[in-house]
């Protein structure tokens, strides 16, 4: 019996798969963030949620997996920064079946109606990330997990070092009923109240 890593794409019911129903639907044991959880109201399954102990987490899949069904409820696409890491780094890629889902960061691009295959993406959401700034001209799409003001901060000095060829974009809460997009200037973050769910997508003009 192998863990099911499902990804349950930005938020949105809409953006949930059949794949992933289907699943859910033959669970025993769900795990995940609560907001995850609540999107299966219906489920008879076990609603184990995820917290800050991560480790206690995956002691408690471990107890289970081999005896129960688990379907493990992630954010976005299990690829993108999500609990589907440390899940396949304790049990072992044979043990997994992945799910993929929509990503906020596709979500983003559609938005704005672009491609993201040249596409570089910086996880910012849980601590800034160690990226060589230096990397201007190299890189033509920047998307950016943010939602953390130290992640305003980091993409402020993105932009401050590689000047005016870029254009920025700060796109929160994705299929959720407060989306908002919109092009802003480094400025415009000193005191912005973002949402923890921000996708920032910084653009060179000639892209555009």
């Amino acid at each position: 019996m192998k863990i099911i890593v499902c990804g349950c794409g930005p938020g949105s019911p809409d953006y949930l798969t059949l794949a992933v129903h289907r699943e859910v639907a033959g669970a025993a044991v769900l795990v995940g963030a609560q907001r995850l959880l609540d999107l299966f109201p219906l489920t008879d399954a076990e609603k184990i949620p995820v917290g800050a102990d991560i480790e206690g987490i995956l002691i408690i899949i471990e107890n289970r997996w081999q005896r129960q069904q688990v379907v493990v409820l992630v954010t976005g696409d299990p690829g993108i920064s999500s609990l589907a890491q440390p899940v396949i780094k304790r049990f072992g890629r044979d043990a997994c079946f992945l799910i993929p889902g929509i990503s906020s960061v596709q979500v983003a691009f559609a938005r704005l109606g672009l491609d993201w295959t040249d596409a570089k993406i910086i996880d910012a959401h849980g601590k800034n990330p160690e990226y060589d700034l230096d990397d201007s001209g190299k890189v033509k799409k920047l998307a950016i997990l943010g939602g953390r003001q130290e992640a305003s901060a980091w993409v402020q000095s993105c932009c401050r070092r590689w000047g005016d060829d870029y254009r920025l974009f700060c796109c929160e809460n994705l299929s959720l009923p407060g989306e908002r997009i919109s092009e802003v200037t480094p400025e415009d973050l000193d005191d912005s109240a973002l949402s923890s769910l921000t996708v920032f997508l910084l653009i060179r003009r000639d892209c555009l």
